[in-house]
């Protein structure tokens, strides 16, 4: 495996504890400085975010990101039980974090689609255009997202207030003086740390392998859809309106959240594998390209299950559960047109960190909008 991607961050004798510590009183100091500014912007705004989260937000996701990334890729030079403790608590602040600004783009995302879907404009008429279901869709969308985004802001106010806060605070405090490292780490970087990251891109690798990309292998993807299995024959087509039920069958929820299952993993991959490659001083703007088109395809999975799940809602007419079943299935194909990018990108690219590595850094400098913010 190749030495020398390590000596553009650090001389040949810098050992893995130096780089490692470096990364992560860099990052601790990141987490540290934003934390204030991203408690302040929730604090600040009445019950909604931005689509796009504001920039204390922003940049303590970005570290939190890192710092448990770096944890997980190398957590064989860090004392055990505080490098899971650590992990763990920063996950919980992720996913907190993260809560609100997901429902905000997603009604922006499910709101967009039925005004296409149902509008006019110089390129045609939606399919929707003038259909009775439309409106009522949109509002019960709207209603729907902004009551859980609502619920969310509640909860990530009360959160941000809490002990668990200040403690994963003073964890990171102490972590800008000195990370709890084992002995392991006073080895050679490149001798301890290549190896642990190039453990990163066989997994990576490994799960690209197991995905269905022959399928996905044309740009319209359409009829992806009818290839996750046959249904109960007692069930109904999803979006089909009947007096008693107008919803999706179970059969059906389970193969699609089955389907999207290694794609959701793989996208945890590809940002562990960015974030390794980091630290060998080689961020890359194509693992950037692929962790966007992946974001891309959790985001319009995680929309259709929520038209889905807005089509059960009791009392509602066969007319806004067709529209709600059209937005379903145009998420579907956002779903499909992701996965079929994803697999452009995969096949001209190195599968394993060797072949990452030999990337001059010119071409992988990491200074794209998504090497910034995720």
């Amino acid at each position: 495996m190749t030495d020398a991607p390590m000596t553009a961050q650090a001389a040949s004798t810098a050992t893995a504890g130096d780089i490692l510590s470096r990364q992560l009183t860099a990052q601790a100091g990141a987490f540290l400085r934003a934390l204030p500014l991203a408690v302040g912007e929730v604090g600040a705004r009445p019950g909604s975010a931005a689509a796009v989260p504001s920039s204390g937000t922003a940049d303590l996701l970005r570290a939190v990101r890192r710092i448990g990334g770096l944890l997980h890729t190398f957590g064989a030079v860090f004392e055990p039980g505080w490098a899971q403790e650590s992990r763990t608590e920063l996950r919980w602040l992720l996913n907190l974090l993260a809560l609100e600004p997901g429902y905000v783009r997603r009604s922006v995302r499910l709101l967009g689609a039925v005004d296409s879907l149902s509008g006019t404009d110089p390129e045609g008429t939606g399919m929707l255009a003038g259909h009775a279901g439309a409106p009522k869709a949109r509002a019960l969308l709207d209603r729907q997202l902004t009551l859980a985004r609502t619920r969310a802001h509640s909860t990530v106010l009360q959160e941000l207030r809490s002990a668990r806060l200040h403690a994963l605070a003073d964890r990171m405090t102490l972590l800008v003086g000195e990370a709890p490292l084992l002995e392991t780490a006073g080895g050679r970087a490149s001798a301890v740390l290549l190896p642990q990251a190039a453990a990163a891109f066989t997994a990576l690798s490994a799960s690209a392998q197991q995905l269905p990309l022959q399928r996905a292998a044309t740009p319209y993807g359409g009829d992806g859809l009818r290839r996750l299995g046959p249904l109960p024959p007692s069930s109904p087509a999803f979006g089909q309106a009947v007096p008693s039920a107008r919803v999706a069958p179970a059969g059906a929820d389970a193969a699609l959240a089955a389907d999207d299952a290694p794609w959701s993993r793989l996208r945890i991959l590809v940002k562990r594998a960015r974030y390794a490659l980091e630290v060998c001083g080689r961020p890359s703007s194509e693992l950037d390209e692929l962790d966007a088109v992946l974001d891309r395809h959790q985001e319009a999975a995680d929309a259709a299950v929520t038209a889905a799940t807005a089509a059960r809602t009791p009392r509602i007419t066969p007319a806004t559960a067709y529209v709600l079943g059209v937005v379903h299935a145009d998420q579907r194909l956002e779903v499909e047109a992701a996965r079929y990018a994803f697999g452009r990108r995969w096949t001209d690219l190195p599968p394993g960190l060797d072949g990452w590595l030999e990337i001059p850094p010119a071409e992988g400098r990491g200074d794209s909008p998504a090497s910034r913010t995720a």
